[in-house]
């Protein structure tokens, strides 16, 4: 059984042309530790295998950074799957992801994710042809230019808010049964 040949670099100045030692893996290891610690190498060291391409630490480090975007899309998937397995609120999606609450209310409001089946509905007061529907209030709230606790009230009593007739229409709370 052949040993993997690795080579020891200065992980601040990564030149792999220029190795510190060259040898069979465990061996480097130990000698890395052992002049690490004794103060010869006073720098980090990395063991490489021969002909890796090497960058600095910094850069070496910022390629293994996340893609902000791709944690969202993860997020989004996780919470479409939350709710696909029968958790309806955001609360419920927040813990059974373990994603934190405000993250969970956020991606669902800047995504617009139907969670629910329900929706907001505003009709026009004197025009029933024109109708605006939502499935979260926030954006309701935008398009009709309302405060939120309006178009709540307003929905508690099929009440007017400027000029709209407002309504919540519950959708089913589960469509696979």
């Amino acid at each position: 059984m052949t040993e993997t040949q690795v080579l020891v670099i200065n992980a601040d100045l990564p030149d792999i042309d220029h190795p510190l030692a060259i040898g069979p893996e465990p061996e480097m290891f130990k000698l890395a530790q052992h002049n690490y610690k004794s103060g010869e190498w006073p720098f980090p060291v990395r063991l490489v295998n021969p002909g890796t391409k090497v960058s600095s630490d910094a850069a070496y480090l910022a390629s293994m950074k996340q893609d902000p975007k791709q944690g969202e899309r993860e997020d989004i998937k996780a919470i479409r799957q939350a709710h696909k397995h029968g958790k309806y609120s955001l609360r419920q999606i927040s813990e059974s992801t373990a994603i934190e609450f405000k993250r969970v209310k956020d991606l669902v409001h800047k995504y617009s994710l139907p969670l629910n089946n329900g929706y907001w509905r505003a009709e026009k007061y004197n025009n029933p042809d024109e109708v605006i529907a939502y499935q979260t209030l926030a954006r309701l709230c935008e398009k009709i230019d309302a405060p939120e606790f309006s178009i709540r009230q307003a929905s508690m009593s099929n009440g007017v808010v400027n000029g709209y007739y407002i309504s919540w229409v519950p959708g089913l709370k589960n469509k696979h049964d």
